[in-house]
């Protein structure tokens, strides 16, 4: 044998010889495959909220074993959750709204490998810390703080760690703390869907654009308003009493008080909209008369009814029934001289980018408000069923971190 050949040998017994003697040191160490380029951070079990089959609040339950997630695409990143947030779409999906088309979803994308999607973490969006990064990352590395939301399609964000993809995140502010940054980039990215990439807007031309939002003072209104704002936009919403002057600070031009005015009979006094922004889901040709007031002025729901009309009538029914009313509405929009179209959250790491500029140079600021340890997540849930948010409602996964 060659002298190379033996200093091979030699090399390899003791490669062998340290990953044995490592296996034995720490047994809970989570085994990685070969798109890892980290196997040192992440344990094996960790603690997460799950659900094991739809329903009610009485579905949660906390899990202390429940399997860290590991790297099977080379572009994913492993996450340790500081901090993550409810949002309404988490409550309808404990209850089981979107099963039939999320699990087709599931499926297409490799992620119902047992046959079901129980045991089931909810939760989209985080703030956290990159433990593992799979080799094609290229523009994180362990330790980089983050926030993203997460696809449907994948295990939540209500535990420990969670698994993304690189293109699903972007880097933390650094001016906020983990608590403050989970509540934003759900709403941020469902904003974004909705008045970017299907409504077309941009930043360069929203300058005097004249927008109506529904319910400005929850989560996906209040950050839409600060965006818009910021974009030079007038912007309209409505909320309840004790919530005018808090869509006012945030930078609504005119408040409407469906508590004490009649919400149309305001709107249909005002000069008219460019864009109506429905975050609430209702009925567009109720606002026939707002939009046909300006030429080719466009609505977006981020509500479309795929979802709803699949869950009640399955795949090929619901697809069917929405393609036959989206048709209808189109068509009637296009004679009435508007332009309706539906939006649905898309992860989306380079507007969460572009977000997070903003938020650096104190555009946007991320309204919290209030704040559930890890151990009261079902507390959390019942809060955001309630509805009349303020902003976002956070969980605070590490009990170190100050909002």
């Amino acid at each position: 044998m060659s002298t190379l050949c033996r200093f091979c040998a030699r090399k390899l017994r003791r490669n062998v010889f340290k990953a044995s003697l490592h296996r034995i040191m720490f047994p809970s160490l989570l085994h990685r495959n070969r798109f890892t380029t980290d196997t040192s951070s992440v344990l094996s079990e960790m603690s997460a909220w799950q659900i094991h089959q739809y329903g009610g609040n009485e579905e949660l339950s906390l899990s202390t074993t429940s399997r860290v997630p590991y790297i099977d695409h080379p572009n994913d990143i492993v996450v340790k959750v500081h901090a993550a947030s409810v949002n309404p779409i988490d409550v309808h999906m404990r209850s089981g709204y979107g099963q039939v088309a999320i699990n087709l979803l599931r499926k297409q994308c490799g992620r119902l490998r047992t046959g079901s999607e129980f045991p089931l973490i909810l939760g989209r969006d985080f703030a956290g810390v990159v433990m593992e990064t799979g080799q094609n990352v290229k523009t994180l590395t362990v330790g980089d703080e983050v926030w993203g939301a997460l696809g449907a399609h994948r295990q939540g964000t209500h535990a420990q760690y969670t698994i993304t993809s690189e293109t699903e995140v972007s880097k933390k502010p650094e001016s906020l703390s983990h608590v403050q940054a989970a509540a934003v980039p759900y709403v941020a990215a469902t904003v974004w869907a909705a008045l970017c990439s299907v409504g077309g807007l941009r930043e360069n031309s929203t300058t005097g654009k004249r927008v109506f939002i529904t319910a400005g003072s929850g989560g996906v209104g209040s950050f839409a308003i600060q965006l818009l704002k910021t974009w030079g936009a007038d912007v309209t919403t409505t909320c309840s009493t004790d919530a005018v002057n808090f869509v006012r600070e945030l930078g609504a031009s005119v408040v409407i008080d469906y508590k004490t005015q009649n919400v149309f009979d305001e709107l249909n006094n005002l000069k008219g909209f460019d864009f109506v922004f429905d975050t609430l889901g209702g009925d567009a040709s109720v606002y026939a008369d707002i939009l046909k007031k300006w030429g080719n002025a466009t609505y977006v729901s981020i509500k479309p009814p795929l979802l709803l009309n699949t869950d009640k009538l399955g795949l090929v029914g619901g697809v069917l029934k929405t393609v036959g009313s989206l048709g209808c509405n189109a068509l009637q929009g296009f004679c009435d001289g508007r332009n309706i179209r539906w939006a649905l959250f898309m992860p989306n790491g380079k507007a969460l980018g572009k977000v997070a500029k903003l938020v650096e140079q104190g555009h946007i600021n991320p309204v919290v408000e209030k704040v559930f340890t890890f151990e009261e997540v079902p507390s959390a849930f019942e809060k955001v069923a309630n509805g009349h948010a303020r902003g976002k409602t956070v969980i605070q996964i590490i009990p170190s971190e100050v909002c």
